[in-house]
């Protein structure tokens, strides 16, 4: 492969005559330009430079050999030749630097709400804003969490509690716990490495880790990195075209993948503004600011559209059956309707998820809907061998046990394994884990429930609920960790 000097690759700068070089490697990406998904200011922005650090964070490392042509690579960067590009630290960077150095210890954390509040101050502010966004006004992000503080509970005493067990069975699974790790994009914004810090973190923990889609590692890497005999799952985005689909969920049943996560909630993307904002700011070279009719929110929604088909529908199961024998969910229910028909079509259970409030603000939380979900799958009976999951807005070890009381076999979390593994890394989320375990096991032992067998809906009082007007009571922690919405004029520096 021809080595080509910094000097070289620095003089092809230009909007018509573009190289940029990731991993080492020379690519030339003039033609793919106009077609990058995330629109071409960020692109613009490394033009003759390195953009490894840039690139990392947000792709796949396999990404450009599958998506685009052998013919944009030109060569290896001469590393031996005197004028090497040499990075310089940006005021970005800096500031996360000085940030993380005044972090507290990892011993102060004690709750998830403590990793939350650091991960804002040692967050780049896009990683900040992609992780902490949610739809609109934000409306049902927050409810998430807020209606868990509508449910009280009714502790039994005089039970025998000394001796508690925690565990259970997730699609087959035995796990220490019912708390899975959901899946999650760009793990890579918040740590280097990524999703293989939760694949580590979930083994030693004996919990369930289910790999997204959009990970900022590649599969193999992520199941490579599993212990043997650990359970993982797979969020899936079904692409638009199908063989790509086929052979994905094929190649995750042969290495050993335990479930299949259909994501059914996202055939758009939500408006997150706080992330908009972020990337509008992000500019380019001022001499190549006249791209007006860039619009970052559409290049988003094109890069969806590439590998989402949102003419998926009902009839689609049968195919998806037919190229798998895994146990097939659907991630993203939202009414009871739509779960009855889940079990009718032979789905395997389901996940209820509003997409943690990042998809369609005012959907409402997933503790809300499970007691009707349930109620309505008992009708039908159709709710034996058929399991039931939620995320979104768990926060507590007492949200678990809610859970579990209204008929969820277990609960996933997704924000707070991304703070807790960009603050800490691997101890920062086995860390959270304990925490979550330490709570439910104060919370077992308070309600007189010895095992997960034990705990029961009468054990519950949930006759506010569904009622959004009566007073709650003030969440403190969870009010001081969410970063308000602004309108732009309040707004005084991007």
């Amino acid at each position: 492969m021809k080595n080509i000097t910094p000097q070289e690759v620095a003089a092809h700068n230009k909007k018509d005559d573009l190289w940029i070089v990731i991993h080492g490697k020379v690519y030339d990406l003039t033609e793919f330009l106009p077609s990058h998904p995330g629109g071409q200011k960020i692109i613009l922005k490394y033009a003759g430079q390195d953009a490894t650090d840039a690139f990392d964070p947000i792709h796949p490392p396999d990404i450009i050999s599958r998506y685009l042509s052998p013919d944009v690579c030109l060569g290896e960067l001469d590393i031996s030749h005197a004028g090497v590009m040499v990075k310089k630290e940006s005021k970005a960077d800096e500031q996360v630097r000085l940030a993380r150095e005044k972090m507290p210890r990892l011993d102060e954390m004690y709750n998830v709400f403590d990793f939350e509040s650091v991960a804002k101050t040692v967050l780049k502010p896009e990683a900040w804003a992609y992780y902490s966004s949610g739809a609109d006004d934000e409306i049902s992000m927050r409810e998430n969490h807020n209606a868990f503080h509508r449910i009280w509970l009714r502790p039994r005493v005089m039970v025998n509690v000394k001796q508690l067990d925690l565990s259970t069975t997730m699609l087959g699974s035995n796990v220490s716990m019912p708390l899975y790790i959901t899946g999650t994009a760009l793990g890579k914004l918040g740590h280097p490495e990524g999703e293989l810090v939760l694949t580590r973190a979930a083994a030693q923990k004996k919990i369930i880790q289910m790999i997204p889609t959009l990970a900022s590692c590649s599969f193999d890497e992520i199941v490579d990195m599993a212990r043997p005999e650990q359970p993982q799952w797979l969020q899936l985005y079904v692409n638009s075209d199908r063989e790509v689909t086929k052979k994905f969920v094929q190649h995750a049943e042969h290495r050993g993948i335990k479930g299949l996560f259909v994501t059914v909630d996202a055939p758009q993307l939500g408006r997150r503004e706080k992330d908009m904002r972020v990337k509008y700011s992000d500019d380019g070279p001022e001499e190549m600011d006249g791209q007006k009719d860039i619009n970052r929110d559409e290049g988003a929604a094109r890069y969806i559209s590439t590998f989402i088909d949102p003419s998926l529908n009902w009839e689609d199961l049968a195919w998806l059956k037919s190229i798998t024998t895994m146990p097939i969910m659907l991630k993203g229910i939202q009414t009871p309707e739509d779960a009855v028909l889940a079990a009718r079509h032979g789905c395997s259970g389901i996940v209820i998820s509003n997409h943690g409030g990042r998809q369609l603000d005012f959907a409402p939380s997933a503790i809300e809907l499970l007691p009707e979900i349930m109620d309505a799958l008992r009708a039908e009976g159709l709710d034996k061998n058929f399991e039931v999951y939620i995320d979104g807005g768990i926060r507590r070890g007492s949200d678990i046990f809610k859970a579990v009381a209204l008929g969820a076999k277990g609960v996933g979390i997704g924000r707070p394994a991304l703070f807790a593994m960009s603050t800490y890394g691997d101890e920062g989320v086995k860390k959270l884990i304990q925490l979550l375990q330490d709570e439910l096991v104060m919370c077992m032992r308070l309600m007189g429930a010895p095992t997960i067998n034990h705990i029961t809906k009468d054990m519950v009082d949930i006759r506010n609920l569904k009622d959004h007007f009566v007073q709650s009571p003030v969440d403190y922690l969870g009010h001081h960790a969410y970063e308000q919405m602004l309108p732009r004029g309040r707004i005084n520096k991007l």
